[in-house]
């Protein structure tokens, strides 16, 4: 029964992957995409439309053959929160099945605030978004979106930088006992990068976001999906050193790319601080080979332009092989609500996305194509 549970919901997030990247779609459609057997399709499809999550939407008539019954997906059919936790603000963003967002609401943050003061604002903020919506049992979960460093397996805050209060906070358990629902924690970077892969497609496969929000991270999206790391904690971008004397870190180390970055902007110096992110952009791309860099957080949009150019002649300038190593340099596509649209987006694919196949393809095998 466990086996078929999870063939099930399987190809549920098959088909419900297709139906999020069209406008309508028919059930050979849902075949040419997924490999599944016709008769597979109309298994899953049936009970999607059982759950609410697609609806039919009309007939096609072909010039030849049958006509076709066309479907497409319920975007308020559920619904996720996510909840982007900075050094200053709480964020907190409402979207739909098909990752747009429906409400946006900030609320400052007292300076060192504790988990109890965040639990407290968290819960009072998603109870009101929850019942202005009326959203009920479509309220799939809440994402969390956090400042690191972060064991995400765990749900645990290790040490979040300059917050005193937040060393090994199980943030994930702490937050479900609060809100009485199912929460998902993950580095506000890594939630970012995730809600730029939604709204970007297949095409953003190797990338990276860059946020500037009183401090420096990178989420990273590699080989179509977001990297983590071993210890789940990768995205310390600015805390790769770029100045073997330069100013202390709160890290503990000195020269770090985030110190020397402040020091600039301290000294009121914005273009040069744009430069320093632009020289750690490069090493990036020299290590990674990413192809897509978008530059996101509150601190860097303010002044999103100079950001973007010096990026973008650092590119030009410093990849040794420019005309080759191609990278392309873009503004958040959803400004600064991107980490919390990433934490909820990331919630509905824990409930409707593709499951981690890392233990089946370990083991040499694939999920057969049954209903």
């Amino acid at each position: 029964m466990a086996d078929l549970t999870f063939l099930r919901g399987y190809n549920e997030a098959l088909v419900m992957a297709v139906a999020r990247t069209r406008p309508a779609f028919e059930r050979a459609t849902i075949a040419d995409a997924t490999g599944l057997t016709p008769q597979a399709v109309s298994k899953v499809l049936g009970r999607l439309v059982e759950h609410g999550l697609i609806a039919p939407a009309g007939v096609r008539r072909p010039a030849i053959g049958k006509p076709a019954g066309v479907y497409e997906l319920v975007p308020g059919s559920r619904y996720a929160i996510g909840a982007h936790v900075a050094r200053r603000t709480l964020r907190l963003v409402l979207t739909d099945l098909a990752g747009a967002v429906r409400h946006s609401v900030v609320t400052p943050l007292p300076a060192d605030f504790t988990p109890g003061t965040l639990l407290d604002e968290l819960t009072a903020g998603v109870d009101r978004i929850a019942a202005a919506h009326k959203l009920g049992a479509r309220l799939t979960g809440v994402g969390i979106g956090m400042i690191g460093p972060l064991d995400h397996a765990q749900g645990t805050v290790r040490d979040a930088h300059r917050l005193r209060h937040w060393h090994d906070v199980p943030l994930r358990e702490l937050a479900e006992q609060a809100l009485g629902r199912p929460v998902h924690l993950d580095k506000d970077v890594t939630a970012g990068v995730t809600a730029e892969a939604w709204r970007r497609g297949p095409a953003f496969r190797d990338a990276a976001l860059i946020m500037v929000e009183s401090g420096v991270g990178a989420g990273l999206w590699l080989g179509g999906a977001a990297h983590r790391g071993s210890h789940t904690n990768a995205g310390e971008f600015g805390h790769t050193v770029i100045e073997l004397s330069g100013p202390p870190c709160v890290c503990g180390r000195r020269g770090c790319l985030e110190a020397v970055h402040d020091r600039a902007v301290a000294d009121g110096d914005i273009r040069a601080a744009a430069r320093v992110l632009a020289v750690g952009i490069v090493n990036l791309v020299q290590t990674l080979d990413v192809a897509h860099v978008v530059l996101a957080g509150a601190d860097l949009l303010t002044h999103a332009e100079i950001y973007r150019a010096e990026a973008e002649a650092a590119i030009r300038t410093q990849v040794p092989r420019a005309d080759w190593q191609t990278v392309r340099i873009t503004l958040s596509s959803l400004g600064a609500d991107v980490i919390a649209a990433g934490a909820a987006m990331q919630v509905l694919d824990s409930r409707y996305g593709i499951p981690d196949l890392a233990p089946l393809e370990s083991a040499g095998a694939r999920p057969p194509h049954s209903g």
